[in-house]
């Protein structure tokens, strides 16, 4: 389906999104021929240009901190960039681009299955094996190159691709201050590590466009190799499902043919073998049929010790273990409640309902499976359509050209702020670290 199609599915732009068309305009005293050259600017090459300033301003962060890094398991002091960004889970990246998975699931006398390999997803690490092999050096300085040079590129894809994303529901005055926050926004960083989550964000942002224009058949090979690049499959099958129920609720108003329903709900259960696909894999390769949620499992016990998986727990757990039985269950609840009021904001009414639907699936997903730390904040960056919902919310709280600059500044600034923040908690390794980015 054409964009222009997909867009008469999402809410009509609002008078502030359209006055948002201008409020980012040059200023008034800027040259005429000048400010037209900027109007006739290709859109991605004015994406380029807020992405490439992005990375130099979220670069100059992470070398502030790795000059001042001391020695630690992974680099020694002060090190350079590419050592800097093939911390922690980069490390077990470059494992597996080097040597490959171990033949079994690592397991104690008693049992338990610790920290390994098979934790994470092939299709990343698999990327770095080819360009390793390319390059003809496999130290750890070789992956890291590599590996962040895919990073970088993928960051850069990313950013196009949530343009092309929000320009289905927003304007374009809008859409640019959506890619600005995109591009700035706290956990900026990691777009640029020896970490995953900068091409499964590209895969993520290419299935979301591709649901909006319901390219089922495409969608279905996209969201096979996004559910083996970081776990998503599950809940975009969730999301998928959800769709079908939406559409058929509604076919009245909008046609709902026969072999689309077909199409997608095929592409839904694609979606679901695929999340499952790796467990699968990994309990034929070890012959440990709980080989994977063991191993994940793994990294909370240090926290709350030795659980079993049982759906929906793990941020009781969490939230107790964090703040107390009490008082961590409360502020839970008040935070999820928070976050489904969120739903009734207009900025967030006027969000294309699929794109509403893969908010609701992931989040649901996380609440399911995964156990709140550190590593919380960087699991959170699928939701990142939100940020379309921040900048048109910005549009309309600032009434005046003025009032919206100002108001987006500071919400740019703020965003940056959290990248010091987010580097120094969690990346920066300081002593003994126990906050995992």
């Amino acid at each position: 389906m054409s964009t222009s199609a997909a867009n008469t599915r999402g809410a009509a732009p609002s008078a502030t999104d359209a006055a948002a068309a201008t409020s980012f305009a040059p200023p008034v005293g800027l040259r005429a021929e000048v400010a037209d050259l900027l109007r006739r600017t290709p859109w991605w090459l004015t994406v380029l240009a807020i992405w490439a300033a992005s990375r130099a301003v979220t670069t100059a962060i992470m070398l502030s901190f790795a000059s001042r890094q001391q020695a630690n398991s992974w680099t020694d002091a002060s090190p350079g960039y590419l050592d800097f960004a093939r911390l922690w889970d980069g490390h077990w990246y470059y494992i597996i681009a080097a040597v490959g998975y171990p033949d079994e699931i690592p397991r104690d006398e008693q049992g338990r299955a610790g920290e390994s390999a098979w934790a994470f997803m092939p299709v990343y690490p698999g990327l770095v094996r080819i360009g390793m092999t390319l390059i003809g050096d496999f130290s750890a300085q070789g992956f890291a190159l590599v590996a962040v040079t895919i990073s970088v590129l993928s960051s850069a894809a990313a950013a196009l691709l949530f343009f092309v994303l929000m320009r289905r529901w927003l304007t374009r005055g809008t859409v640019l201050l959506a890619t600005t926050l995109f591009c700035t926004m706290p956990l900026s960083p990691v777009l640029q590590v020896a970490y995953a989550e900068a091409l499964h964000l590209v895969l993520l942002l290419g299935a979301l466009i591709l649901v909006l224009d319901r390219h089922w058949r495409l969608l279905a090979m996209v969201v096979t190799v996004m559910a083996l690049t970081r776990p998503s499959g599950l809940a975009f099958a969730f999301l998928l499902a959800m769709v079908w129920v939406w559409r058929w609720m509604r076919r009245d108003r909008e046609p709902f043919a026969l072999r689309e329903r077909v199409h997608l709900g095929l592409t839904a259960v694609i979606a679901g073998f695929a999340g499952l696909a790796w467990p699968g894999i990994v309990a034929l390769s070890t012959g440990d049929l709980l080989g994977y949620t063991d191993t994940e499992l793994a990294w909370r016990r240090p926290y709350i010790g030795e659980v079993e998986l049982v759906p929906f727990t793990p941020w009781v757990q969490g939230a107790q273990w964090w703040m107390g039985d009490v008082l961590g269950v409360i502020i839970l609840v008040i935070v999820l409640l928070l976050a489904a009021c969120a739903f009734a904001l207009p900025s967030m009414r006027r969000m294309p309902v699929e794109l509403r639907l893969w908010i609701v699936a992931y989040s649901l997903y996380l609440l399911a499976v995964f156990f709140p730390q550190s590593s919380t904040f960087r699991l959170l960056l699928p939701i990142v359509p939100v940020l379309g919902a921040v900048a048109s919310g910005i549009v309309a709280v600032g009434r005046t050209p003025l009032g919206r600059g100002l108001l987006a500044a500071l919400v740019i600034a703020l965003g940056i702020a959290g990248q010091v923040g987010w580097v120094h908690i969690t990346w920066w390794v300081d002593g003994y670290d126990w906050t995992p980015p």
